[in-house]
């Protein structure tokens, strides 16, 4: 895994149905992510945070909320992450809502086609953020980012990474989902979305869903992880917008940290949607950092 680490904040709630994620970045940094990660003899640069503009909070127009103000954050942010990850470097986005997974997928799918390598991606949450802008029930695009990933969506955000589709479905892994909106439901199956919900964690295990996940990966994968917060269960991790009952525990998911870790494949990162208007003592906060330290190794004895 590359030691050369580059933490991006990307401070908006511009696609989320509440406010508060814009402040998850500063939470982050207060919670000590840098000199966490430096501790594991990491290089950590904090590049500061992306500028962009103010949640209007207006109502969805043609179905979709902030378009304008989504699409001029996403484009900063793979603009960002492009960047460091041409310089050699491994992207850490600090968000925000879910809805930036757009701009920051979009620049690791377009790394992937300039280096030749093949794509991976783990996407940890309670929700599949598959809605489209006739699927959606509020307009939110915090719900759609997979579905602009994989081309259904706004031509704005769509084009992003420089070709459409960004990324095809056959790459995703969905861990952890347990919140699916009915059409959204038809749709994800139609897609073929490999699915790892809590009912299959449930009878399976954390073990069997993230091998299955992780398998068929080699020395020429990129592995990204967008760790959505609410990924957790709202009793360790109640600083969300949108908790949904029943995640996965605090062990389950060091588990599925940890397998992660195992492979050093994981070349970028995002974690978004915490919000510490909405946690206790910024909580949810060290819970997250707690669990990023395991992406990077921390283990409870070395491992051989």
């Amino acid at each position: 895994m590359n030691h050369k680490i580059s933490l991006i904040g990307a401070p908006t709630d511009i696609g989320a149905g509440s406010r508060g994620a814009s402040m998850g970045p500063e939470a982050l940094r207060v919670a000590n992510i840098t000199s966490v990660l430096q501790s594991h003899d990491l290089e950590v640069l904090d590049k500061g945070n992306l500028s962009g503009p103010s949640n209007p909070w207006q109502p969805p127009v043609n179905g979709y909320r902030h378009l304008p103000e989504v699409t001029a954050w996403n484009r900063s942010l793979h603009d960002a992450v492009y960047a460091e990850l041409q310089n050699g470097r491994l992207p850490i986005v600090l968000g925000g809502d879910h809805c930036l997974g757009i701009g920051s997928i979009s620049a690791v799918a377009r790394h992937c086609r300039d280096t030749g390598k093949k794509l991976r991606v783990l996407w940890l949450d309670a929700h599949a953020d598959f809605n489209t802008n006739t699927l959606t029930p509020s307009g939110n695009i915090h719900g759609m980012p997979v579905a602009c990933l994989c081309g259904f969506g706004p031509q704005e955000l769509i084009e992003i990474s420089g070709q459409v589709p960004a990324i095809s479905p056959k790459w995703v892994r969905q861990i952890g989902i347990r919140s699916v909106d009915e059409g959204e439901k038809r749709f994800v199956h139609e897609q073929n979305i490999e699915v790892f919900d809590m009912r299959y964690i449930d009878e399976m295990g954390m073990r069997s869903a993230m091998e299955l996940a992780l398998a068929l990966m080699d020395s020429n994968t990129h592995l990204h992880v967008s760790f959505d917060v609410d990924f957790l269960d709202p009793d360790i991790a109640p600083g969300v917008g949108t908790t949904v009952r029943g995640g996965p525990t605090y062990r389950e998911a060091q588990l599925c940290m940890e397998m992660i870790a195992d492979t050093g494949r994981m070349a970028s990162l995002d974690v978004f949607e915490l919000n510490p208007a909405l946690d206790e003592r910024n909580r949810t906060a060290e819970v997250a950092v707690d669990l990023i330290e395991s992406l990077f190794g921390k283990s409870t004895l070395m491992r051989k």
